[in-house]
């Protein structure tokens, strides 16, 4: 058996040399069916089935049983038939059990054996899927969240990055464990301060590995989570923390998780303002202008919008020397999500901080100019109403200016 699907039947077999494509290492589950190990493994997490494919029962215990006795007579018929081309296989590996990382996790308790402990969880949990939910299923994430609260240390933005510690061995873990909804919610909910430890990870004093687990672990947590309160109360080191990131550029997962971190985030409660104040708005304009990545240009124009939502970051927006040109330019550049949103950013600026002075600005770096491009071509029924809507807002001062090409006067809306 080498895939599984509902609408199939599993057959029968016996000892041939069919049944040695299909079963290399024969295990037992707790419904009492044997099936090949890869196979089975694939069905229950790669494919994400958690019943039998035979009986349907629900599998509430992953721990897989070797069926020593078959995988003896499957053995014993390769022996006996040579003249059948058939070869003998290997013993298959012996997989670790529960009872193995639940004494792993124990010794990682202790100072003198900690290190050596953690270096072998993170072997077994990069080994394949049916170790990272054994792994789980035996409460390894309290531990290791345990140990990285438990190691909280004096990082700060000018420290060099150090040596491996224990607690970046067990982050690391944490990250690659690719904990199921229910385990990041314990982290969460269950380790107190491990959010706070989490920013603390992202510090310049970090390895580039240490801050990338960070801040992807934040993100898995954040999407989860279902308690707005934890949301809403972030503290400004946290936006810093994030910024830095940004700053720093530590690697492309890391960029886009910390993006994805705050248009998460900045939907909820006073986020935007704190995001403004903590200096976001003149990194995504800096990032913006040199990305060359369609996704990335789409979330910085996303969390943009967000952020413009409120005063303080349309202001820091207006404070950047390029600011308006930027946004401006993506208008038609990168995709129909980026057009849009550059165009609410925009709208969001012209309608709620359009003085004199902006508005001459917005003459200067084409602005105008390509929001009537806006009016006169096929887009987004919602982005051409934003356009026409600045346009008809601001005509007076707009319509005689020499700045709008002379091609697009007719289309200019009065």
């Amino acid at each position: 058996m080498t895939d599984l699907h509902d609408d199939v039947e599993v057959p029968s077999f016996f000892l041939c040399p069919i049944l040695l494509e299909i079963m290399k290492d024969p295990v037992t589950l707790s419904t009492g069916i044997t099936y090949d190990r890869d196979s089975i493994e694939k069905w229950l997490f790669v494919h994400k089935k958690g019943v039998c494919p035979v009986t349907k029962q629900v599998v509430d215990d992953i721990e897989l049983t070797p069926n020593h006795t078959l995988r003896r007579l499957i053995q014993s018929w390769c022996a006996l038939n040579p003249s059948s081309g058939v070869q003998n296989f290997p013993t298959p590996r012996i997989p670790i059990t529960k009872t193995e990382i639940i004494k792993l996790l124990n010794d990682s308790k202790l100072p003198h054996m900690q290190t050596n402990s953690l270096k072998r969880l993170k072997t077994v949990v990069l080994e394949n899927e049916m170790n990272k939910r054994l792994m789980e299923s035996v409460g390894a994430v309290d531990q290791l969240a345990s140990i990285v609260n438990n190691m909280k240390n004096s990082i700060t933005s000018s420290s060099p990055p150090r040596d491996t510690t224990p607690a970046d061995e067990a982050l690391s873990i944490l990250y690659h464990l690719n904990l199921s909804p229910t385990g990041l919610k314990s982290l969460s909910l269950n380790t107190g301060d491990f959010m706070e430890m989490l920013t603390n990870k992202m510090q310049r004093g970090a390895s580039r590995e240490t801050r990338t687990y960070a801040v992807m672990l934040t993100k898995s947590i954040l999407e989860v989570t279902d308690q707005p309160m934890q949301l809403t109360l972030l503290n400004p080191n946290f936006f810093l923390q994030l910024i830095q990131i940004l700053m720093d550029q530590i690697s492309k997962k890391g960029t886009k998780a910390t993006l994805k971190i705050l248009i998460n985030v900045c939907g909820w409660g006073r986020n935007r303002i704190k995001a403004a104040e903590a200096g976001v708005v003149p990194v995504l304009i800096e990032t913006l202008l040199n990305s060359t990545k369609r996704r990335v240009s789409e979330m910085i124009l996303v969390l943009l919008d967000q952020i413009c939502e409120c005063a303080e970051g349309r202001a820091e927006l207006l404070n950047h020397a390029g600011g308006l040109a930027v946004v401006s330019k993506k208008i038609f550049r990168v995709s129909s999500v980026a057009s849009e949103k550059a165009v609410r950013i925009l709208h969001s600026v012209a309608k709620f901080s359009g003085n004199q002075s902006v508005l001459q600005e917005m003459l200067q770096v084409g602005v105008v100019g390509k929001l009537c491009l806006v009016v006169q071509v096929e887009c987004g029924k919602k982005m051409k109403g934003h356009a026409t809507e600045v346009l008809k807002m601001h005509s007076r001062v707009w319509k005689s200016s020499s700045c709008i090409p002379y091609n697009l006067i007719s289309s200019y809306p009065c």
